[in-house]
């Protein structure tokens, strides 16, 4: 039956009008009738029933009834019915094509929402399941070397066993062929390989940007069950499918790109990190080398005279005992002398001879008992024990620090003697490498020395400069060591950064910034222990340090520890202080921006010594640092730094 209707068409507004005027001006009589018979228009008397039949497309939807030009309004009738069928193509179309651009906006808006494949795939054939019939269906990917695929959403039950392969069996050869395919009898198809549960299929391939991705099937179990437009559908979604996956595999890419980048920054943070700590290290070994053998050595000589001195001391007091004693026996039995050894005796004044030269020989004793002293405590800081830990009396080792460190807190010219305060408690012995603890006290110490003399020499003010050193034992675990001054103090900012290698806020020539960044690797990476401060400008400056009374329990915990996990420490996390005040340590980390920033401040610094360093070439620059011995090995390390190109063979 045909899409057009004839009455229909006669009862639109002009065209009844329009054939009376045209019938009138041919002076005809006509009817105009459906196929049934029944009459739509009558005009005038028949006299003849010649039928004209009206047709669409080869169907009659009626006849025209009259003379022979009545055949003129049959073929008018025709013409206008048959553009009135291409009208209603035309909007079916219309409405079809509207329905796919609903669709299409639809399925973009759904799929772009998501940047997972398998959560893509899964809508889409959701979506297709409840359009098109179907009792499978399978959305697969292509492998990167296109030998395999992956089936990554399906419903129902396409195959029973294996799945298709590339370039093998129906769908293998659809997606080589990288061209859309309706297969109405899937068991008569020549490319069938193996088993299929469906009877009808439908495979569009998934293109993104001329590559092939995979491909999108759905089956049913009645043969000859799909048409043109259903290919047409599936491969709407094939078009916005490929499109997302493309996008969601890219996100993937860019996301494993991401973390690799992420993995690799920290590899290459951490071997930054084993850098610093190797050239610190370095460096130390090497200060710790030449001081330790120098001292040893000045000891070494020292040490026998002094003993010979010393040991002597008791022999010669006995001899001048027994001499003075027999002195007192001759002058009992001669009481009178002969006038020539009367007066040699009041040219020595013997009287005052025998008062002053026992005394003599107790100040004598008790200077030598002095260089000992100071020859043993030489001795103590300069031992090489690195590899051996010992169990050692702490505050010996502050006291032999402070001996060494005796020149400097005595008074001098530009400032009064600064005091020492101790505040000692009862502390067991502890197992450590006491020669490295004695070089975190020295580098404290020293710097509360030069804090002390730095705030007299800025303020003008001759205060009384102290240090403070107090100890603890807590929780029979641990022993503290707290050390303060009474000095300017430091800002927060500044504290943050003292374990920074080669930061210093001295004077070029006065300090290398080693100093702190060497006693948290003892303190904290060698002993497992714990490195405070607590400052504030004005009011002094007190460092905590925290010692295991076993650090060897505490290497071995933290080497088990380090098994499982090992996290990589960093100063950009934000240190908070605790409820004393104290900021705790950090790993100290340099990133190469900072190397640079030391770089500049390094050359700024010499340049306050030197103005022309800006304009100098590089011969006059190395004169420059052959006057400042230390900024040129702390300038030659940064450059190692920069130059070094497999930092982690250095091994510490």
């Amino acid at each position: 039956m045909s899409a057009v209707s004839l009455r229909k068409m006669l009862n639109k507004k002009e065209l009844p009008s329009l054939l009376h005027n045209l019938i009138y001006q041919f002076n005809v009589a006509i009817d105009v009738e459906l196929v049934d018979g029944t009459k739509l228009i009558s005009i005038g008397e028949q006299t003849v029933e010649n039928r004209y039949p009206i047709e669409v497309s080869g169907d009659i939807i009626g006849w025209v009834v009259g003379g022979e030009q009545a055949i003129l309004l049959a073929t008018l009738l025709s013409f206008l019915a048959k553009q009135e069928a291409e009208k209603k193509v035309l909007a079916k179309e219309l409405l079809e094509r509207y329905q796919e651009i609903d669709l299409f906006d639809d399925i973009s808006t759904q799929l772009t929402t998501s940047l997972d494949t398998r959560q893509i795939a899964q809508l889409v054939l959701q979506e297709l399941s409840q359009l098109i019939e179907s009792s499978a269906g399978m959305i697969l990917l292509l492998s990167p070397d296109a030998t395999a695929f992956e089936i990554i959403a399906e419903f129902g039950v396409f195959f029973d066993h294996n799945q298709p392969e590339p370039g093998k069996g129906i769908i293998g050869n659809i997606v080589q062929s990288n061209r859309a395919e309706l297969v109405n009898d899937v068991q008569a198809d020549p490319r069938l390989e193996g088993q299929k549960n469906v009877s009808a299929m439908i495979c569009v391939p998934l293109r993104a940007k001329e590559r092939v991705l995979g491909a999108i099937a759905i089956g049913t179990s009645k043969t000859d069950s799909y048409k043109a437009e259903h290919l047409k559908l599936v491969s709407i979604f094939a078009s916005q499918t490929a499109i997302a996956i493309d996008k969601a595999v890219l996100y993937e890419q860019s996301t494993q790109a991401a973390v690799q980048a992420k993995a690799q920054t920290q590899k290459l943070q951490q071997a930054l990190h084993e850098l610093q700590l190797a050239q610190t290290q370095l460096i130390q070994s090497e200060k710790m080398s030449s001081l330790g053998q120098l001292i040893a050595g000045v000891a070494h000589e020292i040490n026998n005279p002094v003993n010979f001195i010393y040991g002597n001391l008791k022999y010669v007091a006995e001899y001048a005992q027994d001499l003075l004693h027999l002195l007192e026996k001759y002058q009992k039995f001669v009481p009178v002398a002969p006038p020539e050894l009367e007066s040699e005796l009041d040219n020595i004044d013997l009287e005052f001879i025998m008062q002053d030269f026992p005394k003599l020989l107790d100040s004598m004793k008790l200077g030598t008992g002095r260089i000992v002293e100071i020859v043993q405590s030489l001795k103590n800081f300069s031992r090489h024990d690195e590899a051996e830990m010992k169990a050692v009396n702490i505050h010996d080792g502050i006291d032999g620090t402070l001996m060494i460190l005796h020149h400097r807190v005595k008074a001098d010219v530009h400032r009064p003697a600064i005091e020492i305060v101790k505040d000692y408690a009862k502390l067991p012995l502890i197992e450590c490498y006491p020669g490295q603890l004695n070089q975190v006290f020295m580098n404290i110490l020293a710097n509360a020395i030069d804090a002390l003399e730095e705030g007299i020499e800025n303020s003008g003010v001759r205060s009384s400069p102290q240090i403070t050193i107090r100890t603890r034992a807590i929780d029979q675990q641990c022993v503290v060591i707290r050390i303060a001054d009474n000095g300017p103090g430091m800002k927060e900012e500044v504290i943050r950064r003292i374990y920074d290698p080669f930061f210093t806020t001295k004077d070029i020539g006065k300090g290398t910034g080693l100093g702190m960044a060497i006693s948290y690797q003892i303190v904290v990476d060698k002993h497992g222990g714990m490195l405070k401060c607590r400052s504030q400008p004005g009011e002094g400056t007190e460092f905590w340090i925290q010692i295991p009374l076993n650090c060897a329990l505490v290497d071995a915990t933290e080497e088990q520890n380090c098994t499982s996990a090992s996290p990589t420490p960093t100063t950009e996390s934000f240190l908070t202080s605790d409820t004393d005040g104290f900021i705790p340590s950090t790993a100290p980390k340099l990133k190469p921006t900072d190397l640079l920033i030391r770089h500049t401040q390094l050359i700024q610094r010499l340049s306050q010594h030197s103005p022309d360093v800006e304009g100098a070439s590089p011969d006059q620059l190395y004169q420059m640092f052959q006057h400042h011995p230390i900024s040129l090995k702390l300038y030659a390390t940064l450059l190692s730094w920069f130059c070094c190109s497999n930092p982690s063979q250095i091994r510490h």
